[in-house]
């Protein structure tokens, strides 16, 4: 038996690793690789994984860092199930038909771009189209939490609660191989304790090696109290000078969060009457989603549904699909817009940021993490100018980064998980997968501190044998 790390090592996206024994070969998690749109692009062209030796794929959540290959592997040749939870299944078949749409826009501009600089010899097709998402959604099969399946010879499935987005999974494979027998926990990313709407994650018993996220391995988070504090203070600053807020905001969970946080703030009366908008077709059936799901909220999300309220809805606040309706929120007076994309490389929010990102009395709101080489990390690190759909614009708004939103466990998280599952254990090897080689290396030590003595960190198509 062996793991190898195809994606997400020592990287913070393309989440991918292959699980091989003497029967079977599962894949944990199929994603794509987000970053520049030409690097991206270039990467995600060819599938790193023999889709036609795949067994059976098991899906973490429905961010598409994890998911959005699916298309890639049915499209190849793959002719197994995808299992996962089932609000994993209803958001995957929403994002998935997003993605697509996003493969042949980024096709087009890529096209556009080549035939301007005389490159026609580069032109491009879509990585996949609608008919290969049809055809991995139909391969999806729904397995509620705590429920063992067998998914493959000498291999069982377990879900538990990952506590990171709706429907958000830790995978537990049990595997036999000529009557060995090993648990295998697979985090995919890792959620925090005491966060609005989802439950906390949860530990199981028995693991003998643990494959962990370590995106934030070398910071602290801000708590959640904090958090809400801080957003208070930002609203009512920038609308105090006449300003809008502007959230670029991952469509799934992290919008979601935000709404819950505002409705509790203007609930309390901590910041002031204005107009909040939720600009993003994909976060607006996103959210009927979640209202399909309450089995996964926490006991305060549910008490909301047990009343006549709901997490998701209070006035003033507007969901927008219609692409005319949007293009009306560059007008005077205060706002708050939430839009998508959440690292600024694509969708509405980029209409906005060209509209706002020189105006001194916005705010730029960052509420996720925003990796290299995006306008996102570019806006975080307050560069005085930022390009904008190929234009070099002055930052003149203001940029505030709260941290305490993001849905990713942080150091300390990470160590107590391992803590944890040590204690219900073994846990005798552990393999820090989604992160960057820093945070890696910091986390290491400080779980070799805590007495946790096989830590790896696997680079690009690595193997480790589950001894």
């Amino acid at each position: 038996m062996d793991i190898q790390f195809v994606g997400a090592a020592q990287t913070v996206t393309g989440s991918m690793h292959v699980v091989r024994t003497e029967h079977a070969t599962v894949l944990l998690d199929c994603g794509l690789f987000q970053g520049r749109r030409r690097e991206s692009f270039e990467y995600n062209r060819r599938l790193r994984v023999p889709a036609r030796e795949v067994s059976a794929v098991v899906l973490s959540h429905a961010h598409i860092d994890h998911s959005g290959a699916l298309p890639m592997l049915a499209k190849n040749g793959f002719d197994g199930l995808v299992y996962a939870t089932p609000a994993t299944r209803d958001l995957a078949a929403l994002m998935l038909r997003d993605a697509a749409a996003i493969q042949q826009a980024d096709a087009r501009y890529l096209n556009k771009q080549s035939v301007r600089e005389g490159r026609e010899d580069e032109l491009v097709e879509p990585i996949y189209g609608e008919e290969d998402v049809l055809d991995a959604i139909s391969r999806f099969v729904s397995v509620p939490y705590h429920r063992s399946i067998p998914i493959a010879d000498g291999v069982r499935l377990t879900f538990f609660d990952a506590g990171h987005v709706l429907g958000s999974a830790i995978t537990v494979l049990d595997l036999e191989e000529r009557g060995k027998k090993r648990r295998l926990v697979f985090t995919g990313d890792l959620g925090r304790a005491g966060r609005p709407i989802l439950r906390d994650p949860e530990v199981p018993e028995g693991a003998d090696v643990l494959i962990t996220e370590s995106t934030y391995g070398d910071r602290l988070h801000d708590g959640v109290d904090k958090m809400e504090d801080d957003l208070a203070r930002v609203v009512t600053r920038t609308v105090a000078r006449g300003g809008k807020v502007l959230i670029p905001s991952f469509a799934l969970e992290r919008a979601q969060e935000v709404i819950f946080a505002l409705k509790k703030l203007r609930k309390a009366g901590q910041i002031p009457r204005v107009p909040v908008y939720v600009d993003s077709p994909l976060t607006v059936r996103i959210t009927d989603v979640f209202k399909l799901h309450p089995e996964c909220y926490d006991a305060e999300a549910r008490a909301l549904l047990r009343g006549t309220d709901t997490p998701f809805d209070f006035e003033d606040l507007e969901y927008i699909e219609d692409k005319e309706r949007s293009k009306q929120l560059g007008g005077e007076g205060s706002a708050i817009i939430i839009s998508a994309s959440g690292m600024c490389e694509a969708g509405r929010i980029l209409h906005h940021l060209k509209n706002g990102v020189e105006d001194p009395r916005n705010t730029v709101l960052i509420v996720g993490y925003q990796a290299q080489h995006t306008l996102g990390r570019r806006l975080v690190e307050r560069r005085a100018r930022v390009r904008i759909f190929g234009v070099e614009r002055e930052r003149r708004a203001d940029v505030v980064v709260l941290n305490g939103f993001s849905a990713h466990a942080d150091q300390r998280d990470l160590v107590a998980y391992a803590d944890a599952c040590r204690a219900r254990g073994p846990a005798g090897t552990i393999a820090l997968v989604h992160g960057e080689p820093q945070p890696q290396r910091v986390l290491a030590d400080k779980m070799r501190e805590r007495g946790h003595g096989s830590i790896v960190i696997p680079a690009p198509n690595d193997k480790l044998e589950i001894a």
